[in-house]
């Protein structure tokens, strides 16, 4: 036991504790605070996917830890159709996403992993899980190093950065020329903005060896509560996830497996999501630009990247003086150390009081 401990690399601390001060800071403020730190959906889970849920819920079996047919074919069709996917692949769902990319390197034994210079925390924290050596690299492709397994997002979490076809193919071919895994974290696929994403799944050429991309319901249907995620891609490595998977009792709870499908079936409810999202973007990012933020990247997803050219933690203390919460950019790398994180999961009414306090502050009279 002592010695499994003096193994284990440490985690970083948890760094919305951090945030914590900010955030006491803001809910002084008499209107009360107006959280934009953490990108938790607020809207409605579709009324049809919650029927769908309590219709399925007499669950008194396992469910199959590889899915249901009835599902693993609305993935593979999904799939298709939505990410351009060829070729013969897999597809397995998952308890949300995040599970998911704190586990694989573990469930690889990797032992050297590359993530994103700006990135979402829990890819290092899947590293040190897995005893793994992290190391950030830029989005140029060409320049990574040999590892087992490479990490790319898009659309970025926290930057809304958007991969382009040839960043896509680059990562291909590194996976190709060095044997190794590369996962596409495509969770905000469906939100874009002044770009439209694309899936590292649409660039194979239906050859789909060690590529994998990673889906999420949470934000697409507003399912973060459901824990409804999925993966999509080759199928050895599909297989090879599943064994462990099995073993470790990682199930999706059959009336959740039910949702998904109902999910997947409709694209309504998603344009629907998609146009929320981006005009409460459209509302806010103007009052920023007013204060003396300017607005980078941010072209799909559920974020605004923002940098005043100071502290992020300065950015972040400005705001909770006027009751908003958000995010620091140093949460993310180094390199978002003068940037913010401003997420769109919060209400219409909330996201126009949050543009009134900034101009007012810009613009008191």
């Amino acid at each position: 036991m002592q010695m499994s401990l003096l193994l284990r690399q440490k985690l970083p601390d948890f760094p919305w504790d951090a945030l914590a001060p900010y955030a006491d800071k803001a809910r002084t403020h008499p209107n009360g605070a107006i959280d934009l730190s953490v990108g938790t959906p607020v809207d409605p889970t579709p009324d049809f996917i919650q029927s769908a849920l309590s219709e399925s819920a007499n669950s008194p079996s396992y469910p199959l830890t590889a899915g249901t047919p009835e599902l693993k074919d609305a993935i593979h069709k999904w799939a298709e159709k939505t990410l351009g996917a060829t070729g013969d692949f897999s597809v397995l769902p998952l308890i949300g996403s995040k599970e998911f990319v704190a586990w694989l390197p573990t469930f690889l034994e990797s032992q050297k992993v590359l993530i994103p210079e700006i990135a979402y925390p829990t890819y290092l924290v899947g590293a040190l899980l897995g005893q793994s050596q992290a190391t950030p690299v830029a989005i140029d492709a060409s320049s990574w190093p040999h590892a087992d397994l490479a990490w790319v997002n898009s659309p970025s979490n926290p930057t809304g950065r958007v991969h382009s076809e040839s960043e896509f193919k680059a990562a291909i071919d590194w996976s190709r020329k060095n044997g190794s895994v590369v996962v596409s974290d495509e969770c905000y696929l469906e939100f874009g903005d002044s770009k439209t994403p694309t899936s590292i799944m649409k660039y194979t050429n239906g050859d789909n060896k060690n590529v994998l991309a990673v889906l999420s319901l949470s934000k697409r249907s507003s399912m973060a509560g459901y824990r409804a995620a999925f993966i999509v891609g080759d199928p050895a490595l599909i297989s090879r996830i599943l064994e462990v998977r099995k073993h470790a009792g990682m199930m999706v709870p059959l009336p959740v497996q039910k949702a998904m499908i109902a999910a997947l079936a409709d694209e309504k409810h998603v344009e629907i999501q998609r146009a929320r999202y981006n005009a409460r973007r459209a509302t806010l990012a103007p009052a920023l630009v007013e204060a003396g933020f300017t607005i980078e990247n941010s072209e799909a997803g559920l974020y605004i990247w923002a940098t005043r050219k100071e502290s992020s933690w300065d950015s972040v203390a400005w705001l909770s003086e006027l009751g908003i919460i958000a995010t620091p950019g140093i949460f993310y790398g180094e390199k978002g150390g003068e940037h913010i994180r401003i997420a769109m999961t919060a209400t219409d009414q909330n996201i126009a009081d949050a543009a009134a306090r900034i101009r007012s502050k810009v613009s008191p009279h």
